[in-house]
C-alpha cells in the first residue's frame, strides 16, 4: 500500500510548523526528509506514525502498517538482546528473529542485557526491532544516530532488504546512505509566521 500525504498540516505545541505537505511513497521506494534542525521533520514522522493528529490535510496508508524508530532505541535494559527482540515479536505476532540478529551482527551479543551494550550497540537492536515488527512501512528518525561507520552499513542493508521485499521507508537523515531514494525537501513547506489573532485560537 502506498502511504501518501495530501495537503498535510502539522503542529508543535498546538502551532504549525509544515503545511500544505503533500508526497506518495509507494511500496519498493525510499523517501528521505531533508531540512535544517527544527524545521518540522521529527513532527511530521510522528505525525505519520500516528503519534499526533494532523492539523489538517489526509493521510492514507499508515496507521497499523507503521513501524517507527525515534530518538529513543524502545530497549527494556534488563532483558537479553534475545529476549528483548522475542519481546516485540509477540507484541506484533511475528516469528523468527535470527534474521534481525543477523543483519545487524548481534549475534555474539544476544544473552548480554540490553542495559549492558554501548550506545552503538543499544542503536542496532534498537533498529533490528523493526525487522521483527512485520509492519511494511519504515518511518525512521536520525536512525543513525551513535552508529559508526559499519553499523551504518548495516542499517543501510537492512533498508535495501526491506525495499526489496515490498516494503517502504520514511527517513530524516543528514547523512548520504547510498540508497536509491527520493529526496523531499521540508523547507518548502515551512508554514507561515502566525500572527497575534491566530495565536489565541491554539488556546480555543
Amino acid at each position: 500500500m502506498t502511504l501518501s500525504a495530501d495537503n498535510l498540516t502539522v503542529t508543535r505545541g498546538g502551532i504549525p510548523v509544515l503545511e500544505a505537505v503533500s508526497f506518495a511513497l509507494a511500496p519498493g521506494r525510499a523517501l528521505v526528509l531533508r531540512g535544517p534542525n527544527g524545521i518540522g521533520k521529527t513532527t511530521l514522522l510522528r505525525t505519520v506514525a500516528g503519534l499526533q493528529p494532523p492539523y489538517a490535510g489526509t493521510l492514507s496508508g499508515a496507521g497499523d502498517n507503521v513501524a517507527y524508530a525515534a530518538h529513543a532505541d524502545g530497549l527494556k535494559t534488563t532483558l537479553s538482546v534475545t529476549e528483548n527482540l522475542t519481546f516485540w515479536a509477540s507484541v506484533f505476532g511475528t516469528g523468527d528473529i535470527a534474521a534481525a540478529l543477523a543483519a545487524y551482527h548481534l549475534e555474539p551479543l544476544q544473552n548480554r542485557p540490553a542495559g549492558a551494550l554501548s550506545a552503538g550497540q543499544k542503536r542496532r537492536l534498537g533498529l533490528a526491532r523493526l525487522m521483527v515488527t512485520g509492519r511494511p512501512v519504515w518511518v525512521l528518525d536520525e536512525p543513525t544516530v551513535s552508529l559508526d561507520v559499519e553499523a551504518v552499513a548495516m542499517f543501510a542493508g537492512a533498508v535495501r532488504a526491506h525495499l526489496g521485499q515490498g516494503g517502504s521507508a520514511l527517513i530524516a537523515t543528514h547523512i548520504d546512505l547510498g540508497l536509491d531514494a527520493d529526496v523531499l525537501d521540508v523547507g518548502q513547506f515551512r508554514a507561515k509566521p502566525q500572527s497575534a489573532d491566530d495565536f489565541d485560537e491554539v488556546f480555543l
